[in-house]
Protein backbone atom coordinates (compact mmCIF):
# COMPACT_ATOMS: atom_id res chain seq x y z
CA UNK A 1 0.00 0.00 0.00
CA UNK A 2 1.32 3.61 -0.98
CA UNK A 3 0.00 6.10 1.75
CA UNK A 4 0.01 10.74 1.42
CA UNK A 5 -0.04 12.07 4.88
CA UNK A 6 -0.17 16.16 5.42
CA UNK A 7 -0.52 17.84 8.49
CA UNK A 8 -1.10 21.59 8.14
CA UNK A 9 -2.06 21.96 11.27
CA UNK A 10 0.86 24.83 12.70
CA UNK A 11 4.17 25.79 11.63
CA UNK A 12 5.58 22.07 12.52
CA UNK A 13 4.07 21.01 9.09
CA UNK A 14 4.83 18.44 7.13
CA UNK A 15 3.91 15.55 4.41
CA UNK A 16 4.74 12.54 3.31
CA UNK A 17 5.09 9.29 1.30
CA UNK A 18 4.74 5.90 2.56
CA UNK A 19 4.82 2.42 1.84
CA UNK A 20 3.40 -0.65 3.81
CA UNK A 21 2.90 -4.30 3.32
CA UNK A 22 0.28 -5.79 4.91
CA UNK A 23 -1.12 -9.22 5.90
CA UNK A 24 -5.01 -9.60 4.86
CA UNK A 25 -5.16 -13.12 5.71
CA UNK A 26 -5.69 -11.45 9.37
CA UNK A 27 -8.90 -9.54 10.35
CA UNK A 28 -8.07 -5.93 10.48
CA UNK A 29 -5.00 -6.50 8.03
CA UNK A 30 -1.97 -6.21 9.86
CA UNK A 31 0.97 -4.53 8.73
CA UNK A 32 4.11 -6.46 7.88
CA UNK A 33 6.49 -3.51 6.69
CA UNK A 34 6.37 0.08 7.01
CA UNK A 35 8.39 2.13 5.30
CA UNK A 36 8.44 5.99 5.27
CA UNK A 37 9.85 7.08 1.77
CA UNK A 38 10.30 10.76 2.24
CA UNK A 39 8.89 13.31 4.50
CA UNK A 40 8.78 16.91 3.20
CA UNK A 41 8.66 20.45 6.14
CA UNK A 42 5.74 22.07 5.04
CA UNK A 43 6.23 25.69 6.17
CA UNK A 44 3.21 27.75 7.83
CA UNK A 45 1.78 30.43 6.23
CA UNK A 46 2.24 29.20 2.46
CA UNK A 47 0.52 25.54 2.67
CA UNK A 48 -1.61 26.50 -0.20
CA UNK A 49 1.17 27.12 -2.66
CA UNK A 50 3.23 24.32 -1.17
CA UNK A 51 0.79 21.36 -0.52
CA UNK A 52 0.35 20.45 -3.74
CA UNK A 53 3.44 20.54 -5.37
CA UNK A 54 5.04 19.10 -2.38
CA UNK A 55 3.41 15.95 -3.06
CA UNK A 56 3.56 15.94 -6.73
CA UNK A 57 7.25 16.35 -6.36
CA UNK A 58 7.28 13.17 -3.70
CA UNK A 59 5.52 11.04 -6.27
CA UNK A 60 7.58 12.25 -8.82
CA UNK A 61 10.81 11.72 -7.30
CA UNK A 62 9.98 7.53 -5.59
CA UNK A 63 8.37 7.37 -9.07
CA UNK A 64 4.86 6.46 -7.71
CA UNK A 65 1.72 7.46 -9.75
CA UNK A 66 -0.92 9.06 -8.97
CA UNK A 67 -2.87 5.67 -9.29
CA UNK A 68 -0.54 4.40 -7.43
CA UNK A 69 -1.91 6.11 -4.50
CA UNK A 70 -3.97 3.49 -2.29
CA UNK A 71 -5.41 6.08 0.32
CA UNK A 72 -4.47 9.96 2.52
CA UNK A 73 -4.16 10.92 5.67
CA UNK A 74 -4.69 13.83 6.66
CA UNK A 75 -4.61 15.81 10.54
CA UNK A 76 -7.67 16.99 10.97
CA UNK A 77 -6.79 19.41 13.93
CA UNK A 78 -6.52 21.22 16.69
CA UNK A 79 -4.63 23.63 14.76
CA UNK A 80 -4.58 26.69 12.91
CA UNK A 81 -7.71 27.01 10.69
CA UNK A 82 -6.42 28.44 7.47
CA UNK A 83 -3.88 26.05 7.64
CA UNK A 84 -6.45 23.20 8.29
CA UNK A 85 -8.89 24.22 5.81
CA UNK A 86 -6.05 24.17 3.23
CA UNK A 87 -4.73 20.50 3.98
CA UNK A 88 -8.23 19.20 4.27
CA UNK A 89 -9.30 20.50 0.91
CA UNK A 90 -6.52 19.59 -1.06
CA UNK A 91 -6.48 15.99 0.57
CA UNK A 92 -10.23 16.26 -0.66
CA UNK A 93 -9.59 17.06 -4.00
CA UNK A 94 -7.41 14.41 -4.16
CA UNK A 95 -9.09 11.89 -2.85
CA UNK A 96 -12.28 12.15 -4.78
CA UNK A 97 -10.82 12.34 -7.84
CA UNK A 98 -8.60 9.32 -7.56
CA UNK A 99 -11.67 7.68 -5.25
CA UNK A 100 -9.32 6.72 -2.46
CA UNK A 101 -10.44 5.84 0.86
CA UNK A 102 -9.18 9.16 3.94
CA UNK A 103 -8.20 8.63 7.28
CA UNK A 104 -8.62 11.80 9.41
CA UNK A 105 -6.03 12.05 12.77
CA UNK A 106 -6.48 14.00 15.60
CA UNK A 107 -2.85 16.08 16.26
CA UNK A 108 -3.48 15.66 20.15
CA UNK A 109 -4.16 11.61 19.47
CA UNK A 110 -0.48 11.71 17.56
CA UNK A 111 1.00 12.88 20.25
CA UNK A 112 -0.27 10.62 23.03
CA UNK A 113 1.01 7.80 21.05
CA UNK A 114 4.19 9.21 20.59
CA UNK A 115 4.94 8.91 24.06
CA UNK A 116 4.58 4.90 23.37
CA UNK A 117 2.83 4.16 27.14
CA UNK A 118 0.15 1.13 26.86
CA UNK A 119 -2.35 3.18 29.68
CA UNK A 120 -3.82 6.70 30.14
CA UNK A 121 -1.93 9.33 28.31
CA UNK A 122 -3.08 13.24 28.55
CA UNK A 123 -1.87 15.40 25.61
CA UNK A 124 -1.51 19.19 25.03
CA UNK A 125 -0.59 22.15 22.69
CA UNK A 126 -0.69 25.71 23.26
CA UNK A 127 -4.03 27.11 21.76
CA UNK A 128 -3.21 30.85 22.56
CA UNK A 129 -5.30 33.13 24.71
CA UNK A 130 -4.11 31.80 28.12
CA UNK A 131 -5.71 27.83 26.78
CA UNK A 132 -4.62 24.94 25.50
CA UNK A 133 -6.15 22.02 23.59
CA UNK A 134 -6.27 18.96 25.43
CA UNK A 135 -6.78 15.24 25.04
CA UNK A 136 -7.57 12.51 27.47
CA UNK A 137 -6.59 8.99 25.91
CA UNK A 138 -6.24 5.42 27.02
CA UNK A 139 -4.43 3.07 25.04
CA UNK A 140 -6.33 -0.21 26.72
CA UNK A 141 -9.48 0.93 24.98
CA UNK A 142 -10.70 -0.01 21.58
CA UNK A 143 -11.12 3.63 20.94
CA UNK A 144 -8.57 5.31 22.80
CA UNK A 145 -10.05 8.70 22.43
CA UNK A 146 -11.44 9.77 26.59
CA UNK A 147 -12.18 13.65 25.22
CA UNK A 148 -10.55 16.26 23.78
CA UNK A 149 -11.54 19.68 25.24
CA UNK A 150 -10.07 23.16 25.34
CA UNK A 151 -9.33 24.91 28.96
CA UNK A 152 -8.03 27.68 30.36
CA UNK A 153 -3.82 27.17 31.49
CA UNK A 154 -5.52 26.87 34.93
CA UNK A 155 -8.16 24.32 34.62
CA UNK A 156 -5.40 22.53 33.10
CA UNK A 157 -2.83 22.45 35.99
CA UNK A 158 -5.65 21.32 38.03
CA UNK A 159 -6.88 18.61 35.55
CA UNK A 160 -3.39 16.95 35.96
CA UNK A 161 -3.31 17.48 39.60
CA UNK A 162 -6.12 15.09 39.74
CA UNK A 163 -5.06 12.49 37.29
CA UNK A 164 -1.49 12.04 39.17
CA UNK A 165 -1.37 8.38 37.95
CA UNK A 166 -1.68 9.04 33.83
CA UNK A 167 1.14 10.54 31.82
CA UNK A 168 1.31 13.68 30.26
CA UNK A 169 3.03 15.08 27.41
CA UNK A 170 3.44 18.12 25.42
CA UNK A 171 5.83 19.63 22.39
CA UNK A 172 5.39 23.24 23.62
CA UNK A 173 8.07 24.10 25.90
CA UNK A 174 5.65 26.97 27.42
CA UNK A 175 3.04 24.08 28.59
CA UNK A 176 5.82 22.20 30.04
CA UNK A 177 7.54 24.77 32.07
CA UNK A 178 4.08 26.09 32.95
CA UNK A 179 3.35 21.76 34.49
CA UNK A 180 7.09 22.01 36.16
CA UNK A 181 6.81 24.94 38.01
CA UNK A 182 3.40 23.13 40.17
CA UNK A 183 5.45 20.55 40.78
CA UNK A 184 3.80 18.13 38.05
CA UNK A 185 5.50 15.67 36.28
CA UNK A 186 5.48 15.85 32.38
CA UNK A 187 7.30 14.54 28.94
CA UNK A 188 8.57 16.34 26.00
CA UNK A 189 7.66 14.80 23.22
CA UNK A 190 8.73 16.02 19.61
CA UNK A 191 6.17 17.41 16.79
CA UNK A 192 4.80 14.37 15.01
CA UNK A 193 6.52 14.16 11.28
CA UNK A 194 4.09 12.87 8.39
CA UNK A 195 5.35 9.91 8.46
CA UNK A 196 4.39 8.67 11.88
CA UNK A 197 1.23 10.39 11.12
CA UNK A 198 0.86 8.13 8.41
CA UNK A 199 1.42 4.74 10.60
CA UNK A 200 -1.49 6.01 12.64
CA UNK A 201 -3.77 6.62 9.40
CA UNK A 202 -3.04 3.49 7.83
CA UNK A 203 -4.22 1.60 10.92
CA UNK A 204 -7.32 3.40 10.59
CA UNK A 205 -7.75 2.69 7.15
CA UNK A 206 -7.27 -1.29 7.64
CA UNK A 207 -9.79 -1.01 10.20
CA UNK A 208 -11.97 0.54 8.01
CA UNK A 209 -12.47 3.72 10.14
CA UNK A 210 -12.37 6.22 6.97
CA UNK A 211 -14.20 9.55 5.95
CA UNK A 212 -15.40 10.39 2.56
CA UNK A 213 -14.55 13.72 0.57
CA UNK A 214 -17.47 14.89 1.43
CA UNK A 215 -17.85 14.25 5.23
CA UNK A 216 -14.38 14.69 6.08
CA UNK A 217 -14.29 17.87 8.30
CA UNK A 218 -12.15 19.87 10.43
CA UNK A 219 -11.53 19.18 14.44
CA UNK A 220 -11.10 23.46 15.48
CA UNK A 221 -12.46 22.63 18.97
CA UNK A 222 -12.95 25.78 19.14
CA UNK A 223 -14.78 28.70 17.57
CA UNK A 224 -12.83 30.59 14.91
CA UNK A 225 -11.86 34.14 15.59
CA UNK A 226 -14.32 35.50 13.31
CA UNK A 227 -17.36 33.85 15.39
CA UNK A 228 -15.57 35.07 18.43
CA UNK A 229 -15.29 38.75 17.63
CA UNK A 230 -18.73 39.19 15.50
CA UNK A 231 -20.96 41.33 16.28
CA UNK A 232 -24.91 39.73 17.04
CA UNK A 233 -27.48 41.13 14.71
CA UNK A 234 -29.90 43.77 15.97
CA UNK A 235 -33.18 42.71 16.32
CA UNK A 236 -36.17 44.98 14.70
Amino acid sequence: MVLVAADTSGKHGSVALVRAEVDPEVHPPKIQKFESLEVAPLQGGSFSAELVPQITGLLGRHSVKKTDVDGFVVISGPGSFTGLRVGLAAIKGLAEVLRKPIAAVSLLQVLARAANHNGRVWSAIDAGRHEVYLGDYDFLRGDPCVSEQLIAQEELVATLRSNLGSLFVTPDTSIAALVEEHGLPVAVVEWPRAGFIARIGLEKILAGITVSPGDLDANYIRRSDAEIFSKPRSQS
